[in-house]
């Protein structure tokens, strides 16, 4: 994940835990189509990389991260989302999956991510949903912020850009989600240590939540989600106008 900090990502250690897994496929489902045919590709907090391996084919990528663990050897660049080390207008789509939350002036990091973006070009994100979630879990992560849709939509309108989809994901697994961030607070409150990052799930348990995950999946090919954990958007850059 792209920050300013530099907490490192559970993907690194954990790049089989089922949520990885899961948002994978999501976001495949969700945001692949929106891509195109692109010439050049940056994948801005690469450390996330079990997340966008679909992302792969004929164009030039360039990842980039501030932990180098996370990068592809002649693929990644150490870099900062809040000031991008590349010229404008040079890819053709950006991608940042659970970066923008990690940056503490979010319009620094969009107005970047939109600088480097060609016209006609496509940025695609995610991001955690909703600031009733935030536990220790967003303070050990770097989080800044959890959004609403809306929000997202917003900061991403302010840079420009016209949003072609913008989706809740991870609705299925909702109620799991907010009774483990109930389980934090109440954990917090009565003194006892946190939970792990990345709470353990035994075989059956991961059965269950990939298979709910599934659902997503099969209503994300069609339609939007009106809730969930995580918001999906993908935006594109207008075409420039002639003046004459």
């Amino acid at each position: 994940m792209a920050t300013t900090t530099q907490p490192g990502s559970s993907s690194l250690t954990q790049p089989d835990y089922w949520w990885y897994r899961a948002r994978t496929d999501l976001l495949k489902v969700a945001l692949e189509s929106f891509m195109g045919d692109p010439v050049r590709t940056l994948d801005v907090g690469s450390a996330d990389g079990p997340s966008v391996g679909w992302m792969r084919g004929s164009s030039r990528r360039v990842n980039l991260d501030l932990n180098p663990g996370g990068l592809t050897p002649g693929e990644g660049v150490c870099g900062s989302a809040m000031a991008l080390p590349f010229a404008d207008e040079v890819f053709d789509v950006v991608a940042a999956f659970d970066v923008v939350e990690h940056c503490e002036q979010e319009s620094v990091a969009m107005d970047e991510l939109a600088r480097v973006l060609a016209p006609g070009g496509r940025m695609l994100l995610s991001v955690p949903a909703y600031q009733w979630a935030w536990t220790d879990h967003d303070i050990r992560a770097g989080h800044f912020r959890r959004y609403t849709r809306r929000r997202l939509v917003t900061l991403v309108e302010g840079a420009g850009l016209s949003v072609e989809r913008a989706t809740y994901a991870f609705s299925a697994v909702f109620p799991f989600f907010v009774a483990e961030r109930v389980l934090r607070r109440l954990k917090r409150r009565a003194g006892r240590p946190p939970d792990p990052a990345l709470a353990p799930v035994t075989p059956r348990v991961d059965w269950l939540l990939m298979a709910l995950s599934r659902l997503d999946h099969r209503i994300l090919r069609d339609r939007d989600l009106p809730f969930g954990s995580s918001v999906f958007l993908a935006a594109l850059k207008p075409e420039l106008r002639n003046s004459g």
